[in-house]
């Protein structure tokens, strides 16, 4: 190629880049104006909750979410209470961001208030709570406690615990990834040269994300935008420390930069496009979801993971091409130097003792970490990941938690967050009598425009149900709306909506109307809970086998062979186990979470096998590789000792970059930082160091099977 080309190619990749990054530096910020945290975001698809919430809108005029506050004094509300809890009915029902207000509620010990303010449905939930809650303070007299709760009380601590996702979480990443690569490399501009290679991929894919959320086509809430921050970071580091590593290498063969970042992208372009594509298509797996947040992580973390591998095998090679040596100093390889010996007696360093122990005693080394790992795995018998209360979502201070308590003091505990039947009007009487017939259910009534408080009250007497009750002040009777010859009624349940007896009254409640009305269904935020836990639940049953298969299949073809990654996919398998295990005894006699979310084994499965296997392929691709040359056995032990520091510094920066997720104080993305986090170093220290390369080096050719590797019955 001519000189002046070697010239312009690289810088104008690097132009390119830095176009892509002047574009999309600004939306990091902007992504957060396209991401939503309401409980839309999170619904499953074809559940029942998710049919009532969409047909709910049409039987009232407002269809926002329900803030409930709630006033408490201790020793009973005095008629001072009670006005000023008239006097904040009336100012919350002239904000623009409230659709309806309920009168004051008081409770039958008299020690508390409640008043439902229902928000419009273009409100900013989090904005429109926070003003609440202000106007909730300022009206509260001496001695009276006052919460928001409900519905839009917990999205809006939600969403405030998603704040640090665009700033906190990515600051305490990269600062991480950072200080680690500094350590490793002992050069004061290789890390930057990584890092910034990280964050233009992560800026491409924002830019990218962005633009398909704004259209509609992805869904983007703080769940996925967090886990696709550090999916990038991370995962865009560790193809540009193979490539790092590779390039270091061809500077000690070749004498032109030139030469050597040829001769890196021919040893680093296979396995970077086969584990970013094993991770693409492992995360693209849950499309098969039928939960809305799960769905919507596939696409996103699939645009992610393919920026990762452009930025590693496009923007990475011009850096170091135009600094070429000095990217290494004060430790820069010069051309002619003798590579370091990795296996032979003259290697010296962890990785050839590591060697040297697998060689002398392969088959024990293999059956002792894999029981170590299986005895780990123990820890699932006590996993407790079939959901978990709305109340216990957020770590830390939570006032609607704290509402939630104090209403179900002294209301029923499904107060402001009721049941919601949508059924056939004719059925209507048995459709009531079957709700009250319902154990668990402290009431029942019907939606109606007409009523200024958006209900009537209904029995199982045919005339109250059917004439409905008389509008205060109007003397006129009030009747429940009918859409299209369906009526929708209101249950309040006894318990809090989120909680376990709740859930039972649910389930009970669908088979009770199921009855008096076979075409009934039950929704509302109690239901959503359960259908959510159910779909969860169903989504990890289905879409783990098809992650196992998919990928098993990609490194069949990588690898040319049928044993070697049946071994792979079987040690990641068993480290998975363990991460989980670990995980298990830790959320239980640690942190003493009140348990998992179902997509906490789902999405800690499908990141850890998938970046798991990323180990192994850079591994067995090196081992395939130096097979071919030297043999298996000493093939073993040069891709070992090659690959070895690489490998482990990768998943070290890969482990920081997940851990800083528990900076978020939401439970499931702490219990993920942890499994993720704890399961990569597993993989790295234990299944990639010495499980998978004894086992490989105990098979010797027949790792190999069936290809021409496996006829090499001997060394060369």
């Amino acid at each position: 190629m001519p000189r002046f080309l070697r010239i312009v190619l690289p810088a104008l990749v690097i132009v390119v880049w830095l176009g892509v990054a002047s574009v999309g530096g600004p939306f990091f910020g902007k992504i957060s104006e396209v991401s939503t945290n309401d409980q839309t975001s999170f619904l499953p698809a074809s559940a029942d909750a998710t049919e009532v919430q969409q047909q709910s809108a049409a039987f009232r005029d407002e269809t926002g979410a329900p803030a409930v506050v709630v006033l408490e004094r201790d020793g009973g509300l005095r008629s001072s209470d009670t006005a000023a809890a008239s006097d904040l009915a009336r100012t919350l029902g002239e904000r623009s961001d409230v659709e309806a207000v309920s009168p004051p509620i008081p409770s039958k010990d008299g020690d508390a208030v409640e008043i439902v303010a229902t928000l419009t449905t273009a409100a900013d939930t989090g904005d429109a709570v926070a003003a609440i809650r202000t106007d909730v303070d300022r009206a509260l007299p001496s001695g009276v406690q006052g919460f928001v709760t409900g519905p839009a009380g917990f999205t809006a601590d939600l969403t405030e615990a998603f704040a640090g996702i665009d700033g906190i979480l990515l600051g305490v990443a990269l600062l991480a990834v950072l200080v680690i690569l500094v350590v490793v490399y002992r050069s004061p501009l290789l890390p930057f040269l990584v890092l910034g290679t990280a964050t233009f991929a992560l800026t491409a894919s924002i830019l990218v994300v962005y633009a398909l959320a704004k259209a509609g086509i992805v869904t983007v809430n703080g769940q996925v935008q967090g886990i696709l921050s550090i999916l990038v970071i991370g995962a865009a580091t560790d193809y540009a420390l193979l490539y790092v590593s590779r390039y270091r290498e061809a500077l000690r063969d070749e004498r032109t930069g030139w030469d050597a970042t040829k001769a890196a992208l021919r040893g680093s372009l296979e396995p970077v496009l086969a584990s970013g594509g094993t991770v693409i298509v492992g995360v693209l797996c849950l499309l098969l979801s039928d939960l809305n947040s799960n769905k919507a992580l596939g696409p996103v973390a699939a645009i992610g993971i393919a920026f990762s591998v452009l930025a590693a095998l496009t923007l990475l090679p011009a850096l170091l091409l135009a600094f070429r040596r000095a990217a290494f100093w004060p430790l820069r390889p010069t051309f002619g130097s003798a590579h370091p010996a990795v296996t032979g007696p003259d290697a010296r360093g962890l990785w050839a003792r590591v060697g040297r122990l697998v060689a002398r005693r392969s088959r024990v080394v293999w059956i002792v970490c894999t029981v170590g790992l299986l005895a780990m795995g123990t820890g699932l018998l006590g996993l407790r990941a079939d959901g978990v209360p709305q109340s216990d979502l957020v770590i830390g201070q939570s006032q609607a938690r704290d509402g939630q308590a104090v209403l179900a003091d002294h209301f029923p505990g499904g107060s402001g967050s009721p049941a919601q039947v949508i059924g056939d009007a004719d059925r209507l009487d048995r459709l009531v009598a079957a709700i009250e017939r319902t154990d668990g259910i402290d009431g029942v009534a019907a939606v109606s425009k007409q009523s200024q408080t958006g209900t009537v009250p209904v029995g199982t007497d045919a005339d109250t149900a059917r004439s409905g009750s008389a509008q205060p002040g109007t003397g006129q009777r009030a009747e429940p709306t009918v859409v299209d010859g369906r009526v929708l009624l209101q249950a309040t349940l006894t318990h809090t909506a989120d909680s376990d007896a709740a859930e039972q009254t649910v389930r009970d409640l669908r088979v009770a109307v199921e009855r008096a009305d076979p075409g009934a269904i039950v929704g509302g935020v109690t239901a959503t809970a359960v259908d959510t836990n159910d779909t969860g639940i169903r989504d990890r049953t289905l879409i783990i086998p098809v992650v196992l298969v998919v990928i098993l299949l990609i490194l069949m073809l990588l690898l040319r062979s049928i044993v070697a990654p049946l071994v792979l996919i079987g040690s990641v398998i068993v480290s998975f186990a363990a991460a989980l295990g670990v995980g298990a005894l830790v959320f239980d006699h640690v942190f003493h979470f009140p348990g998992a979310d179902p997509s906490v084994p789902l999405f800690s499965f499908v990141f850890l096998v998938a970046l798991g296997v990323d180990y192994n392929i850079f591994l067995m691709t090196r081992v395939r590789e130096e097979t071919i040359r030297s043999g298996p056995h000493e093939g073993v032990l040069r891709g070992l000792g090659v690959t070895g520091g690489v490998i482990t510094s990768a998943g070290v920066v890969l482990a920081a970059t997940f851990a800083a997720l528990g900076v978020i104080p939401i439970l499931f993305l702490v219990q993920i930082a942890f499994v993720v986090a704890f399961g990569v170093l597993l993989d790295t220290i234990v299944v990639r160091s010495l499980l998978v390369p004894a086992i490989v080096y105990d098979l010797g050719h027949r790792a190999w099977w069936p290809s021409r590797l496996a006829r090499r019955r001997a060394d060369m």
